[in-house]
């Protein structure tokens, strides 16, 4: 009996990965192989469109002289006119081989530690809790991870890289989830892998501090885990009831 329960359960743990196809994990952050799932959303709904941002606002990520990469360059992120969303300006060279591409830029939740260890920015901004699987829909920003610059307009396929765009779902607002002045920028290859990262500074203007709570916390607090927390977890779960029966 123990052993029809346990080949259930190892048949469990197949179906979800056959739901996931694609799924897998580099350096913790989950990449996905398969197709966009339109309307995919967040746990707490589509990202919501920021307002009021405080105008004449930048912040800028400086990439650093680092003998570990080529890549160099910024990303600077200012309020837009209005007040509604911010404008990013992207000027980043020196990737690597081609091969390795296209190549991948997000804000990542937690700053740069003083060690420069990119990893240790955890997965990208989330407030909404969206996961990254399956990938963003490019056409449907708002059910997009606020952090996921590529997903939302376009990857880095030729190096020099340059590109300039208006993002609704950021925000220079401190004290709202979305807020990106106290985050970093992850540039990845194509698998994800973490080529080199950097802090966004405020280079322009002002924006007050506030301590409001998470998911619009002006102080990051730690990622809780992305759309690979849930097949993980499952597949712990069926693992612990085949060593039970077993």
């Amino acid at each position: 009996m123990h052993s029809t329960f346990a080949l259930a359960a190892l048949s469990s743990l197949a179906l979800v990965h056959s739901q996931t196809p694609g799924a897998t994990l580099i350096e913790g952050s989950p990449t996905f192989d398969g197709s966009v799932v339109p309307g995919t959303t967040g746990k707490l709904g589509n990202a919501a469109i920021t307002t009021n941002n405080p105008v004449g606002v930048t912040y800028t990520a400086y990439l650093p002289n680092s003998n570990s990469t080529s890549v160099r360059g910024y990303v600077a992120a200012t309020s837009n006119a209005n007040g509604t969303g911010v404008n990013f300006n992207i000027n980043l060279y020196g990737f690597p081989d081609a091969s390795l591409g296209p190549f991948l830029y997000h804000i990542h939740d937690q700053p740069v530690p003083s060690n420069g260890n990119c990893t240790a920015t955890l997965g990208h901004l989330d407030p909404f809790i969206r996961g990254e699987i399956p990938p963003c829909d490019s056409t449907q920003p708002a059910t997009c991870q606020v952090g996921d610059l590529t997903g939302k307009h376009g990857n880095v396929t030729v190096s020099p890289f340059q590109a300039a765009y208006l993002d609704l779902y950021v925000s220079t607002q401190a004290g709202l989830g979305s807020f990106l002045g106290n985050r970093s920028i992850n540039i990845h290859t194509s698998n994800t892998t973490r080529l080199t990262c950097a802090n966004f500074t405020l280079t322009s203007g002002s924006s007050s501090n506030s301590t409001i709570t998470s998911p619009t916390s002006s102080t990051p607090t730690p990622f809780k885990g992305d759309a690979a927390t849930g097949f993980i977890s499952i597949g712990a779960a069926i693992a612990g009831l085949v060593a039970f029966f077993l």
